[in-house]
Formats: C-alpha cells, sequence, structure tokens
C-alpha cells in the first residue's frame, strides 16, 4: 500500500482540514490496492455479515453523499438505505466491481471537494442533526474524516485477515 501525504500544502483551517479528509480517503482506497475482487467481497467477520471491503468504501461514498448533500444542503435523500434496510449501501456493494465502487467513491469525493472549495466553514446546515443543531461545514468536515479514518481501521484488520497485506 502506497503512503499518501498528510500534509498540508498551507497552514490555513481550510486547507488543514480538507488535506486530512482527503489523507483518509486516499487511505481507504490504498488499502483496497490489489485486493482480489473475490476477497474484496468477503465477509470474514461473524459479527459483522456486512462488513467487507467493498461494503466499507461504499458506505464511505454515502456517508460523504449524505452529510454533504442530505444535511448540509438541504437536498431530498435518495440513499440506497431504506427503513426496512438501513445499511443496504454496504450489502449491494458486492454486486459491483471493486474498481466501480471505488471510482464513484473518487467521484463523488470530487464534487464534495469542489462544495467545500466555495462554502465557508461557518456556513450552517441546512437539516439538523438529530439534536436539533444545525451543525457548520467545519463539523461536518471533522465528523467524516473521524468516520472515514474509524473506516480505516476496519480495513486494515479485513485486509490483513483476508490475505496478509498490511500497512501504515
Amino acid at each position: 500500500m502506497t503512503r499518501i501525504d498528510d500534509t498540508p500544502s498551507a497552514w490555513d483551517e481550510r486547507t488543514q482540514l480538507t488535506t486530512f479528509l482527503d489523507y483518509a480517503r486516499g487511505t481507504a482506497r490504498a488499502k483496497c490496492d490489489g485486493v482480489s475482487e473475490e476477497n474484496a467481497r468477503k465477509a470474514i467477520l461473524p459479527g459483522s455479515p456486512l462488513m467487507t471491503m467493498s461494503g466499507l468504501i461504499n458506505h464511505l461514498r454515502w456517508v460523504e453523499y449524505y452529510w454533504f448533500r442530505v444535511v448540509f444542503l438541504g437536498e431530498e435523500d435518495e440513499g440506497p438505505w431504506t427503513d426496512e434496510d438501513p445499511d443496504r449501501e454496504m450489502r449491494i456493494a458486492v454486486d459491483f466491481p471493486l474498481a466501480r465502487v471505488l471510482d464513484e467513491y473518487a467521484e463523488h469525493s470530487a464534487r464534495h471537494r469542489e462544495l467545500v472549495a466555495r462554502t465557508g466553514l461557518d456556513e450552517r446546515a441546512r437539516r439538523p442533526v438529530r439534536n436539533g443543531i444545525h451543525v457548520d461545514l467545519r463539523w461536518i468536515l471533522l465528523h467524516l474524516t473521524e468516520e472515514t479514518a474509524r473506516h480505516n481501521g476496519h480495513l486494515d484488520i479485513l485486509r490483513e485477515m483476508l490475505d496478509g497485506t498490511t500497512g501504515d
């Protein structure tokens, strides 16, 4: 796995926040370098039958969609999940080649990167979160960095258990 640079090109707050989110995104993608299609779709943790490498990448793609498009912009939620199947984005990922899932994640991340570049960090989300607060864009960037970094740990564990590959 190739290490992605986490040192920002500038020291302002926006650059630091976006650099760390991009670092976490790039790390998730790097965890998938060279994994076989079979292993990308394989669930090996008995208590987590939906946790596959493909499922986690698709989850990250849709988590960004939810926070940027649905919560921040207030768009209609058109995610794959349903009340009956709240983790559907993880379930359906195994129906697609990993390359497609990674490409869609990269495409959506690029769109979200553009949104962040033209929006103030103090701008509030149009929809409130569970406790009724309208979080700002800064909070969403921090939350997505945490979410992506946490799932990078899951990707690390899965990859090592699947084929012995370890990374930074």
